[in-house]
């Protein structure tokens, strides 16, 4: 199937527009104050938030909070960062606060930085500096969400004109899952029928912003560095050179070094990218600046169709079953999954990539994500969430549920038979090793008959590599062609239980189905035993 180049992939639920939130305050006079409170939109043009702040305003603040629910350094986490947010996501938003900021003093205003909790620091400015307007990008993640309805309730009570476009996305949900009579469509190609053409026009940028007035008693400071947030202690050993340098100036200036090439972005095909690729990755990586609207989702929307216009014959875009399965509830393997200790060298590579990089190729993440849950280890995909949704910069709280659904067959995508193998995947389209090489230099040497399979390089060929497996590098945790089989019928079983119960599967059905899973595991071959030793 070839897929059309878009900010979206088969988690179409997850870049949707809503109409904008607007309370207008009839008694509101021209010359009022507005607040701009940034979140995601971190960027000038195509804001339509900030173009309606600085209109018929006499001043304008426009304002970030440092949130410590994903700020704070918590130096119990598995890698640098917050409880949250790996530090290459916390560096790359601070990168782009400060380019958002120096895009705003072109404009003759600067960007306004306080500490706290979200909606308790904004609802003490809408107070402290007489707030009448209050405008902010419509974000659907459910914590955000909470934060909203606070400071919207207390704007509504205080006659404080409130108003909230959903810029982030493309398509109206509602709508949408109205046309669906109330429920979310479950593919792709049903999505595409209900949402139609999108209907909305980019929004110009405002030539100038009004200046911000008087600051009263509100604590506002510069943008932070990593540093003065605390990470100073945190820093990684021999990490690769950021890839991704964050803020709107770097996401347009990305954007036409991949539009310049039309013919390749007409002929873009998803499936196609090869994951290995990490000199030039094969694709455009505009992701992390979508994901904090650096970029705006329209914007890139629009330059791709235009691009297609251009073109001809360019490529053209892209259920349920049941979100309870018995995992494996191990976190041993999910802890040489995330430390790139499982033994298998194009699993480990990736992770690797995943923790320095904070970004991997889509089909990467696939890899990984197949290898946790159901094609080999079983563990739960929320595990597996968790760690995507802390190490990624590009993480989005939508796709990433939505892409782990899909991928361990928990929802969306039901051909459970098709498994990503850690083995002859990532040799089809690296055969040498190069990825694997670069991310596991302890591997360096080994050759390429067995840089996929080390552990069954012989002794000698592994001393003159100076790589011993089990020693300098992990033996496989579990039995590859043994697992696979038992994911299969642990998901079979699961599947037939759904139909049998119409999707209705209640505890004691649950309790019932992991039983005889291990009564049948256990009537097995012992030496089948798919754990092995970890080192």
């Amino acid at each position: 199937m070839q897929l059309q180049l878009l900010p979206t992939s088969h988690t179409f639920f997850t870049r949707f527009s809503l109409s904008p939130f607007i309370h207008r305050n009839p008694n509101m006079t021209s010359g009022s104050n507005s607040l701009m409170w940034f979140r995601k939109g971190l960027r000038i043009h195509d804001n339509p938030a900030l173009e309606y702040a600085a209109k018929n305003s006499n001043h304008v603040y426009p304002v970030f909070v440092i949130d410590p629910h994903y700020m704070k350094p918590d130096p119990n986490s598995f890698s640098p960062g917050s409880n949250l947010a790996g530090l290459n996501r916390i560096r790359f938003l601070l990168e782009s606060l400060v380019d958002l900021d120096s895009g705003l003093k072109k404009l003759g205003s600067r960007l306004l930085v306080l500490h706290g909790e979200p909606s308790d620091v904004v609802i003490r400015c809408l107070k402290e500096w007489d707030i009448k307007r209050l405008c902010f990008e419509y974000d659907t993640e459910p914590y955000y969400q909470a934060l909203d309805t606070k400071v919207k309730n207390y704007a509504l009570e205080n006659g404080i004109e409130v108003f909230s476009p959903v810029t982030h996305t493309l398509f109206n949900p509602v709508e949408v899952i109205e046309k669906n009579g109330g429920k979310p469509p479950l593919s792709y190609q049903s999505f595409l029928k209900l949402a139609g053409e999108p209907h909305w026009s980019i929004s110009s940028p405002p030539s100038t912003i009004p200046p911000i007035g008087d600051l009263g008693n509100c604590e506002v400071s510069e943008v932070p560095t990593v540093e003065q947030l605390g990470y100073q202690d945190f820093q990684e050993e021999d990490p690769d050179p950021p890839l991704f340098k964050g803020g709107e100036s770097e996401a347009l200036r990305r954007l036409q070094e991949s539009t310049n090439n039309k013919e390749w972005v007409a002929k873009f095909e998803k499936p196609k990218g090869d994951p290995s690729a990490f000199i030039r990755p094969s694709t455009t990586m505009l992701s992390p600046y979508l994901k904090f609207g650096c970029l705006s989702t329209r914007y890139f929307y629009q330059r791709v169709k235009e691009v297609q216009q251009e073109v001809k014959n360019h490529t053209s875009p892209p259920v349920s079953l049941i979100g309870q399965i018995p995992w494996n509830d191990d976190d041993e393997l999910l802890a040489a999954w995330r430390d790139a200790r499982t033994g298998f060298p194009w699993i480990d590579a990736i992770m690797v990539q995943l923790r320095k990089w904070g970004w991997i190729h889509h089909l990467a993440r696939h890899s990984v994500a197949c290898f946790l849950t159901r094609g080999d280890l079983f563990v739960h995909w929320e595990k597996g969430r968790d760690v995507f949704e802390r190490l990624l910069i590009d993480s989005d709280w939508a796709i990433n549920n939505g892409n782990w659904l899909w991928l361990s067959c928990s929802s969306f995508f039901y051909q459970y038979n098709r498994i990503y193998s850690p083995i002859s995947f990532g040799k089809k389209y690296d055969p040498t090793g190069a990825y694997i090489r670069h991310f596991l230099p302890v591997l360096k040497d080994m050759p390429k008959e067995y840089i996929y399979e080390p552990w069954k390089a012989p002794l000698s060929v592994q001393t003159k590599a100076k790589c011993i497996i089990g020693k300098d590098y992990p033996k496989p945790v579990i039995c590859h062609d043994d697992a696979i089989k038992e994911c299969k019928r642990r998901l079979a079983a699961a599947y037939e239980l759904n139909k049998k119960t119409n999707g209705v599967v209640s505890d004691e059905d649950m309790k019932k189905l992991r039983r005889k899973l291990v009564e049948d595991q256990g009537q097995g071959n012992d030496s089948r035993r798919l754990k092995q030793k970890l080192i």
